[in-house]
Order: C-alpha cells, then sequence, then structure tokens
C-alpha cells in the first residue's frame, strides 16, 4: 500500500511540473501542424501520432499519456522493454521502430503493439516464433506488422529498408505467419532529398501492395521536419519526437 501511495504522490507531481508544461506546448504545436496538413491535403483522416520518447526518461512518457498521448515509438529494446515494465499502470500503446536484430523478437513482442522496421524475412520468421509463444503464454493479441521499404536509390544503405522488389516476398511470408498482421508500410525520407517526392514514391509502393493485400492500408511516414509532406501522400501513422520532447538529453 505504501508504494502505491508514493506512485500516486509522484504522478501528480509530474502532472503540475515545469516539464508537463512545456511538453504540453509543444505538443500543441505539432497537433496545430497535423490538423493544417490534413485540412490542406483535403483529409478528412487525420494520422494517427506516434511520439518517440527514445534517450527520454520514462516520466516523460507518463508526463504524456497524461496530456492524451496514445501512442509512443521506441527503436532499442533495452530501452523500450525497460520503460514499458516500469509503467504497467500507463495505456500507451508501444511500437518498435528501430532496427530489430532477430534475437531481440522474444523481448519486443512482450510489450510491443507494432514492429514498424520489418526489413528481411529473418526477422519475420523470429517475430513469427515469438508471438506464438507469447501468444500461448499471455494471449496477447496479434502483432501489427509493417514492411520498412528504402527510398533511396540504393535502398538500405542511408535511412534502411528493404528494396521495393523485396516488399512482395516479405509480404507474403508475414500474411502466412500465425500471430502476424501485415499494416503496410513504413519508410523515412531519404537525407537530402525532397521528402514529397519520396513520400509520393512511398504512395505508389503502397497502392501496388494493397492491389495484393487490401487490408494494407497503413504508411508510418513522416517525422518532425517532413510531416506536412507525409501527411499530404497519406500518411496513416507520424512518427514525432524531437519538435514534442526536445533535444535528446546528453548521455553521461
Amino acid at each position: 500500500m505504501i508504494s502505491l501511495g508514493r506512485d500516486d504522490e509522484k504522478r501528480d507531481g509530474l502532472t503540475g511540473d515545469a516539464r508537463t508544461a512545456e511538453l504540453s506546448h509543444r505538443l500543441d504545436a505539432v497537433r496545430r501542424r497535423i490538423e493544417a496538413a490534413v485540412a490542406a491535403a483535403g483529409r478528412t483522416d487525420p494520422p494517427r501520432l506516434i511520439v518517440v520518447t527514445k534517450f527520454h526518461p520514462a516520466d516523460d512518457v507518463r508526463r504524456l499519456a497524461a496530456l492524451g498521448v496514445t501512442d509512443v515509438g521506441e527503436s532499442r529494446d533495452q530501452e523500450a522493454a525497460a520503460k514499458s515494465a516500469g509503467l504497467p499502470d500507463v495505456g500507451v500503446r508501444w511500437h518498435f521502430i528501430g532496427q530489430l536484430q532477430s534475437n531481440k523478437a522474444k523481448s519486443v513482442v512482450k510489450y510491443a503493439a507494432s514492429v514498424q522496421s520489418i526489413d528481411r524475412l529473418q526477422v519475420v520468421d523470429a517475430l513469427a516464433k515469438a508471438v506464438a509463444r507469447e501468444q500461448d503464454a499471455t494471449g496477447r493479441s496479434d502483432l501489427d506488422c509493417f514492411i520498412q521499404v528504402g527510398l533511396d536509390d540504393d535502398a538500405g544503405a542511408h535511412r534502411g529498408g528493404a528494396s521495393p522488389s523485396d516488399i512482395g516476398v516479405l509480404a507474403d511470408r508475414i500474411e502466412s505467419a500465425p500471430g502476424l498482421q501485415l499494416s503496410g508500410l513504413m519508410a523515412v525520407a531519404p537525407l537530402g532529398a525532397d521528402p514529397e517526392a519520396a513520400f509520393e514514391k512511398l504512395a505508389g509502393i503502397s497502392e501496388a501492395l494493397r492491389a495484393t493485400y487490401p487490408a494494407a492500408t497503413r504508411i508510418s511516414a513522416g517525422m518532425s521536419q517532413d510531416l506536412e509532406a507525409a501527411v499530404k501522400f497519406g500518411a496513416t501513422h507520424l512518427r514525432i519526437g524531437s519538435d514534442i520532447l526536445g533535444s535528446r538529453p546528453a548521455v553521461g
């Protein structure tokens, strides 16, 4: 009972502190940008906001949840596993968005609602095995799977992702695996490139994927610097970090 009281005290203290006020101000600004981008694109379906909290403390996730954030993204399993385990009372969906090593699949499926960075068959197979084991043990829901597609001319050399020519094989493997759901595609605009051109290309790849897999409608694209371009070309999920959380804390 004492520990629960301290947790309640901590929650109350966090929601009224200066950091919460800062996050609220930043979050409101990003939400306004999203609303304006949706209106400019003539859309009626606003994208889901995933706040990327890597390198920021678990207390920031608690603050964001109190401000209405429902989705959080992490790119390192060790950090994500620790945060999710330490915040069992915070009702957010965790999304794994970083490059995934096959040997981390067992850990990731314990907390992640989605993995948005699938780029190799080995990762699909590892996730399928891990989800089957976790569903037997805990009854977790199916895992939403996004194929990360490289939009560089030399795909995979800079921002990561599978070559567009490999998407069909990956999609087939995901769809055939019990416990995995093919949600759609994820991509990062190439460094130094026009994000509109990159996301227009992504929209075309998504359209081709949906011709075979009509349910794979989701597009995870757009970060702090290019969310407007992503919204214009149909992003259903945005991954925003620095514009909401600020600079990453110094590691020391």
